[in-house]
């Protein structure tokens, strides 16, 4: 499984309000509707929690607030997956793309792949 994190910063001009109501409609239904000819396993949007708890988490570790608008976490089998979306679903990635446009900084946005290995929860590997 490879996972693609996304984290995002709202285009200039526009309140975290309108950058998580376009992200939770219209690029939503965009994404749901593409899974398929995609091949997008997972798609979860991260939006950001004010609490007063994380302040104090953040301290007691000496960490750095992450100012992102939100993360995204996509999901594909393989890169090769990713690949062949490039050979055949080239345009409605390029959709997706444009939308993100629309809302997103991309230039300041980081884009971070990963491979899962889970060692809590049901795809734990055993002790």
């Amino acid at each position: 499984m490879v996972k693609v994190f996304l984290m995002l910063y709202r285009k200039p001009g526009l309140t975290r309000e309108q950058f998580l109501e376009h992200w939770q409609g219209p690029h939503k239904e965009l994404a749901v509707s593409s899974a398929a000819p995609t091949r997008l396993r997972r798609y979860v949007q991260n939006h950001p929690v004010r609490h007063a708890m994380t302040e104090a988490l953040r301290q007691g570790r000496g960490a750095i607030a992450g100012d992102y608008d939100g993360i995204v976490e996509a999901w594909w089998d393989s890169f090769e997956d990713l690949v062949e979306v490039g050979n055949t679903a080239g345009q409605i990635a390029g959709a997706l793309l444009e939308d993100e446009r629309r809302f997103c900084d991309l230039s300041r946005s980081v884009m971070w792949f990963a491979e899962e290995h889970e060692f809590v929860g049901p795809g734990a590997d055993a002790p």
